[in-house]
């Protein structure tokens, strides 16, 4: 078992963060922000694929004000993403966002100054998010050790005008980078941690980095939200947090499906039994396993090990339950029987 770091209690909306709290899987709309009806509709997608929180991007007035409709019908915290305009920021949290997303290093001292009193005022937090492509006084972040040094200095500064409810992010595009950013965070900040491969490109490239970016530090109990960015439609986004963050026992509201590569042995059409149950699980939000195998070799081994297993010949199926041998069934019933499985595993 993960031992989680213990970090600062913070609650959006009705979402706890930090504390040892379980790991928060965060996503965004792409959608323009001012069309409400577009924007509400992504964001149940979302949340229906097992987003806890969605951020919306905030561009001008108009996305501003449409927030306040928004809010009112999300079905989960909305967090308000700004860049350089202290007035829009000011004008999200009066109009409901739970929090926001700032990069301090790109707005004026002063008028941060406005934003985190404006912030008290509404009891709203703010993540302080450093991006390895911001600038700070017209120059790049090349280290680290920069990136977390203007963090702690924001931080410090927060703290001064007495404002504590923060959460931090360090994000580069760079995996490794990513890694090495949270890990030397963790012994400097105590405040929940946002973890994130920025700019990771389509979802296959995605998936890659930010396994290799994030696992490491998942794995050492660091973190206490996660986004995993794809350019394109965001409802991949939470699935593939909630497959990573199951992966290292850190959810246990997922299926997890266990399937064999396939080889030469296979003597049925496995892989459409497998496409059918994937998709009919993958918004489901329960903790089982389910291992489709081709054939007995390792099938046997696999079905005694899961929740509901099946593997199969090009005579029949054999379909298990609670690891043991249920029945034997034609194999054109397969989906059929292991879908009624699945519900009477929910009931």
């Amino acid at each position: 078992m993960i031992s989680r770091q213990n970090t600062q209690k913070i609650i959006v909306g009705n979402v706890q963060i930090g504390h040892q709290n379980k790991v928060i899987v965060q996503s965004m709309t792409n959608t323009k922000t001012s069309d409400v009806n577009a924007t509400i509709q992504q964001i149940r997608k979302l949340v229906n694929a097992g987003a806890q929180l969605v951020r919306v991007a905030i561009l001008d007035e108009i996305d501003a004000n449409a927030l306040k409709k928004i809010v009112e019908k999300a079905p989960c915290p909305i967090i308000a993403d700004i860049h350089y305009n202290h007035k829009l920021a000011m004008l999200a949290i009066k109009n409901g966002a739970a929090k926001i997303r700032i990069n301090p290093a790109n707005i004026n001292q002063k008028l941060l100054k406005e934003i985190v009193s404006c912030a008290k005022k509404y009891n709203t937090v703010i993540r302080i998010g450093i991006n390895q492509g911001s600038k700070l006084n017209n120059k790049n972040f090349t280290t680290a050790k920069s990136m977390i040094n203007c963090a702690l200095k924001f931080i410090k500064l927060f703290e001064s005008w007495h404002f504590y409810k923060i959460i931090v992010s360090l994000k580069s595009s760079d995996p490794l980078l990513t890694t090495n950013l949270y890990e030397l965070a963790s012994h400097k900040i105590k405040y929940p941690l946002h973890l994130g491969v920025t700019e990771a490109g389509t979802k296959e490239n995605a998936i890659i980095k930010s396994s290799i970016g994030l696992a490491p530090l998942l794995s050492k109990g660091i973190g206490d939200t996660i986004r995993i960015s794809i350019s394109g439609d965001p409802i991949d986004e939470p699935r593939i947090a909630r497959k990573i963050l199951h992966s290292l026992h850190l959810c246990n509201d997922t299926i997890d499906i266990i399937a064999c590569p396939t080889c030469g042995r296979l003597q049925w059409n496995m892989s459409d039994l497998l496409k059918q149950v994937e998709n009919y699980t993958k918004n489901l939000k329960h903790s089982m396993s389910i291992a489709i195998m081709g054939c007995a070799v390792n099938g046997i081994g696999e079905c005694e090990h899961a929740d509901i297993g099946i593997y199969g010949n090009k005579e029949q199926l054999f379909l298990y339950k609670k690891r043991h041998l249920l029945k034997k069934i034609p194999i054109h019933k397969g989906f059929v029987e292991i879908k009624q499985l699945i519900h009477d595993f929910q009931a």
